[in-house]
């Protein structure tokens, strides 16, 4: 049974991420599973740390990004949700290739929810693993949504 409270696809989202730090990354979303969403993001020049290693705050973007939009989508048309704390651990380093990273729900409450994100290299192995905690807060007179969170 999917998790999913408002219609979610791929076109909606990696649209949404044009001109943002997602798209300045090269964060592509690839996959959304009854409980998951899949995004890949380049290992190169500009998601490296001066070592020529992958930015461990690019890995955190990458978590982040999939946990709060995995989140939203999860949600009931009337909240909205925002990172509250995101933890991660670097398993791995990178110099070059592609990273994919998978967002599955630990908890989804009412107030707050939990996700972890585990970003692995292309033969699987785990690079990074994220715990993102979210808070769910209900929607007032402003309207907040995906796309008016842009502007």
């Amino acid at each position: 049974m999917s998790i999913w409270k408002r219609p979610i696809n791929l076109d909606t989202l990696n649209k949404t991420s044009e001109n943002t730090l997602i798209s300045h990354l090269g964060i592509i979303y690839t996959d959304i599973g009854e409980n998951s969403v899949t995004a890949t993001m380049p290992v190169c020049h500009f998601t490296h740390q001066p070592l020529g290693m992958l930015h461990g705050g690019a890995s955190v973007v990458l978590a982040e990004t999939l946990g709060s939009v995995a989140a939203n989508f999860a949600v009931e048309e009337n909240s909205y949700c925002v990172g509250l704390d995101i933890n991660a651990n670097h398993i791995r380093s990178m110099r070059s290739g592609t990273v994919v990273g998978v967002a599955t729900p630990i908890h989804l409450g009412v107030s707050t929810q939990v996700w972890q994100i585990n970003i692995s290299d292309e033969r699987d192995r785990l690079v990074c693993t994220s715990r993102l905690t979210i808070a769910v807060r209900q929607k007032r007179n402003e309207q907040h949504n995906i796309k008016s969170l842009q502007s």
